[in-house]
C-alpha cells in the first residue's frame, strides 16, 4: 500500500449507504460533504446545529439528507436506521467540549456513553450494517501528564466528565464487540477512533480556541487565552476524517475483523505545539493585507482542570492503514486562516470547503502543497 492508500477510495464509497451521526457538528459537516463528494448516499442523524452561524447550514445540504434526532432516544435511532438501511455507520454525535461537561455531567454521560450504547443496540438490530466507526477522543486515555504519546493499548480513563464519558464509550464499544459482534454474532465489524484537537474553517463553537481567536480577529479585540503553554495534538479536520474513512473501508473488506479495534489519529510530534504558537501563527495568516492582527492576553478567571500535556501515537494507523498526516501544522493553520478570511470577505462557504477537500485529496505527499 503506497502513500495514496491513505485517501478514501471513491470507487468504494460510490453508492454506499452511510449513516452519519453528529452530521450537524463541525467535524460532521466536513465529513458529510466529503462523503457526498465521494458518491455515498448519506443520512445524517443529530441535533439541530448548536451555534449561529454554523458550517452545516452554510453548506446548504438538502432537507431529505438530514434526520434531526437525539442519540439519547433509541426510538429515533431505530427509525433513522430503518430509513437509511446503512452499509456503514460513522458515529460522531457527542458532547464535544471539556469545560461544559463540568456544568452538565449527567447530560455528558447520557450523550457520550449511553448514546454509544443506543447506537450499538440499533446496529445489532440492523442486519445490513457491515462496518461501524465509533469516534471517541484522545481524552479517553487515562492522562498521566507524561511527555510520551499514548498508544492504543494504554488504559482508558478520564479526570473530567467529558474525558471519562469518552473512556466509557471506548469500554462500551469493546464490550459490545466482544459480546455481540464476534464469530457467530452480528456480521458488522466495529472499531473506535481517537483523534486529537482538530482545527479548520467553519468551526464557530463557543469556548474553543480557533473560533475564539477568529471572533477576536473579526472584532479587532484582544484574544483571551486560558493556558498559553498547554500542548495539544493539533491537526486539520481533514486528517482524522481521512483516517475514519480509510478505517471504515478496511473494516468493510474481506479481512475486516483484523481492523475491529481501537485506532489513534494524531499529528506528528513536531505539530504538538502550545496554544500561544497557534495564536501567533493564525494572526499572521489572518493579517495578510488586513493591517496589524490583534494580540492576546492571559485569562484572569479561575478555570476547571484541563490536561496540560496530551498527544497520541498514530504509528499503528500509519503502518496498517497507510494513513499519513498530510498537512504540517503551519499549513493546517494557513488553510484555516484562509478559510475564515475568505468567508468573512463574502466567499461561498461550500465552495471554500469543497476546494480544500479537493486540494487535500490532490496532495501527492505530506507537505501542504499539491
Amino acid at each position: 500500500m503506497g502513500m495514496m492508500g491513505a485517501l478514501p477510495d471513491p470507487a468504494f464509497w460510490a453508492g454506499k449507504s452511510v449513516l452519519l451521526t453528529g452530521h450537524t457538528g463541525f467535524k460532521g459537516a466536513w465529513l458529510a460533504l466529503w462523503l457526498e463528494r465521494l458518491g455515498a448516499r448519506v443520512t445524517g442523524f443529530g441535533l439541530p446545529p448548536l451555534t449561529r452561524p454554523n458550517l452545516f447550514d452554510r453548506l446548504g445540504f438538502p432537507p431529505e439528507y438530514s434526520r434531526i434526532g437525539d442519540i439519547r432516544d433509541p426510538q429515533a435511532l431505530t427509525e433513522a436506521f430503518a430509513v437509511a438501511r446503512p452499509d456503514l455507520v460513522i458515529h460522531m454525535a457527542a458532547r464535544s467540549l471539556v469545560r461544559p461537561s463540568y456544568l452538565d455531567p449527567v447530560g455528558t454521560f447520557a450523550v457520550n456513553t449511553m448514546g454509544t450504547v443506543h447506537l450499538l443496540e440499533a446496529v445489532r438490530a440492523a442486519r445490513d450494517v457491515r462496518a461501524v466507526v465509533v469516534v471517541t477522543s484522545d481524552k479517553a486515555y487515562e492522562n498521566r501528564e507524561w511527555p510520551y504519546a499514548y498508544r492504543e493499548t494504554e488504559a482508558m480513563g478520564g479526570h473530567d466528565p467529558y474525558s471519562a464519558s469518552k473512556g466509557c464509550a471506548e469500554l462500551v464499544t469493546a464490550a459490545y464487540r466482544a459480546s455481540f459482534f464476534g464469530p457467530g454474532g452480528h456480521p458488522a465489524r466495529i472499531a473506535s477512533a481517537r483523534a486529537g484537537n482538530v482545527i479548520g474553517g467553519g468551526d464557530w463553537s463557543q469556548d474553543r480556541l480557533v473560533p475564539d481567536i477568529v471572533r477576536a480577529f473579526e472584532t479587532a479585540e484582544s484574544v483571551e487565552i486560558r493556558a498559553p503553554h498547554a500542548i495539544r495534538p493539533w491537526q486539520h479536520v481533514l486528517e482524522p476524517l481521512a483516517g475514519y474513512l480509510r478505517l471504515a473501508e478496511c473494516l468493510f473488506g474481506a479481512d475486516g475483523a483484523a481492523f475491529a479495534e481501537g485506532w489513534n489519529f494524531g499529528p506528528a510530534d513536531e505539530d504538538c505545539r502550545p496554544v500561544s504558537y497557534l495564536v501567533e501563527r493564525l494572526s499572521r495568516g489572518w493579517g495578510q493585507g488586513h493591517g496589524k492582527p490583534p494580540d492576546w492576553h492571559l485569562s484572569q478567571k479561575t478555570h476547571p482542570h484541563e490536561a496540560t500535556y496530551l498527544k497520541v501515537d498514530a504509528s499503528k494507523a500509519r503502518a496498517r492503514l497507510g494513513w499519513e498526516r498530510r498537512l504540517p501544522l503551519d499549513a493546517a493553520l494557513d488553510w484555516t486562516a484562509a478559510w475564515y478570511r475568505d468567508a468573512a470577505a463574502g466567499a461561498d462557504p461550500r465552495a471554500l470547503t469543497e476546494a480544500q477537500i479537493t486540494r487535500y485529496a490532490a496532495l501527492r505527499e505530506p507537505g501542504g502543497t499539491p
